[in-house]
């Protein structure tokens, strides 16, 4: 029997081309596969037998399952997955009534190294696909309890989502599609720690909100904190997102995690009024969250209200996020595996090891 593929949504449509049916055939299908989240494709009754069985001759529907689901105290649920050659990723469903918000990864580890990051200490091992981020609401929708539904997605679990362009951009239409999850764009936000070029494609290419992961206001203060600073300085980083065509009702959402001593000042809150000046902006203050090893202070909460009041006075929208699975290392920045750290490190020094052999003329 030859080798079957896996279902995938560019692959599907270019199958049901080449024999001729039509277009209407694979959106039936993606319906039953992410609607209704069927997995076997004798199960599809509306198609008929014949396409039925072709179908499964050629393609294979694959399933994240979660290997572990750890629940916090606070409610909120982090899903471990593990997946080939030993890699691992992180979701984590978010309670905040009447929202519920699942946090999706994009890839396994991340590459941008910021300090005050668990995840960057994991280093990257590879980009996910489009299957496998979605995959991860597939199975974050089987985890809910009867009358929960997951009404936000952010693209801020592990890896950096503007690295993997490709299959994020092919993730947000199943995710937004009809025959797919069927979320409104408005609800699904993208983070990305500044990568400039990839940042005006996304806004081109889909409707989702963007939030970029600041933490700085200086270049000298960011490229300690944030390596990508290099390649993009501040100064490139706010000329592109006053440049971008934002909608005229949205504004970009500015992350800044606060560090206490480093990042906090009444200094750093005015130099960032003054930074964001002409941009329809609003500023997410995030208390940072400490993790084994990451050799940071979170600020203190008086230090934070001062920056927000700040802020506030210098008329920049500015609010303070709440820290949620603190107790099972699920809050932002904090992703690192606790449960398969160990197995994704082996295989991203196999990776290593791969890359270097393979450089070898």
């Amino acid at each position: 029997m030859p080798h079957r593929a896996e279902l995938t949504v560019p692959a599907l449509r270019a199958w049901m081309a080449e024999r001729g049916f039509p277009r209407y055939r694979a959106t039936q299908v993606l319906a039953w596969v992410y609607r209704r989240g069927v997995s076997d494709f004798a199960a599809m009754s509306d198609l008929a037998r014949e396409l039925r069985e072709a179908l499964a001759a050629a393609f294979v529907i694959s399933r994240l399952t979660p290997s572990v689901v750890t629940r916090s105290a606070d409610g909120t649920r982090k899903l471990l997955f593990q997946l080939d050659a030993g890699a691992a990723i992180e979701s984590v469903l978010i309670p905040d009534p009447p929202r519920l918000t699942l946090c999706i990864s994009s890839q396994a580890g991340c590459g941008m190294g910021c300090a005050f990051c668990a995840t960057a200490r994991l280093g990257l091992l590879r980009n996910l696909s489009a299957n496998e981020i979605v995959g991860q609401v597939v199975a974050a929708q089987a985890e809910l309890q009867p009358g929960e539904r997951i009404s936000n997605i952010v693209f801020m679990g592990m890896g950096e989502p503007l690295a993997n362009y490709d299959a994020v951009v092919e993730a947000i239409e199943i995710l937004t599609a009809e025959w797919g999850i069927g979320l409104s764009s408005r609800r699904i936000t993208v983070s990305t720690v500044g990568l400039v070029p990839a940042m005006a494609r996304l806004v081109r290419d889909t409707a989702v909100q963007l939030a970029v992961s600041l933490s700085a206001t200086t270049d000298a203060q960011r490229q300690r904190l944030m390596p990508v600073n290099r390649r993009f300085p501040l100064e490139a980083l706010l000329t592109m997102c006053r440049a971008l065509p934002i909608p005229q009702r949205r504004r970009i959402t500015f992350e800044y995690v606060m560090l206490g001593g480093v990042n906090d000042t009444v200094e750093d809150a005015d130099r960032l009024v003054r930074l964001l000046h002409g941009i329809r902006a609003k500023v997410n203050l995030i208390p940072f969250n400490a993790f084994p090893g990451g050799g940071f202070a979170p600020a203190s909460d008086a230090a934070i209200r001062r920056f927000q009041e700040r802020l506030l006075a210098g008329g920049v929208h500015a609010s303070v996020r709440q820290s949620r699975g603190q107790d099972i290392q699920a809050a932002c920045g904090q992703l690192a595996l606790a449960h398969g750290g160990v197995r994704h490190e082996t295989a991203k020094r196999q990776a290593d090891r791969s890359h270097r052999a393979a450089s070898v003329p």
